[in-house]
């Protein structure tokens, strides 16, 4: 894969990551009263989300750091 098309991959799969972190906390955020392990269950898994996210962010600077350099 060159760095071009991992760069867009990358990029996908950023795209994907926030939307559906996003998605985590309106859900969170429209809930009513409701049981709080599910509740805390939805925080922690946008925030594993966001965390990969980061990574993700920064893959995607080293590969932009690559192509300018080539």
């Amino acid at each position: 894969m060159s760095t071009q098309e991992e760069l867009q991959q990358v990029d996908e799969d950023l795209a994907r990551l926030r939307a559906e972190a996003a998605e985590l906390r309106r859900q969170v955020g429209e809930m009513g009263p409701t049981d709080a392990t599910e509740r805390s269950s939805l925080i922690n898994m946008a925030d594993q989300q966001e965390a990969l996210s980061a990574e993700l962010e920064a893959r995607r600077e080293e590969l932009l750091k690559r192509l300018g350099e080539e």
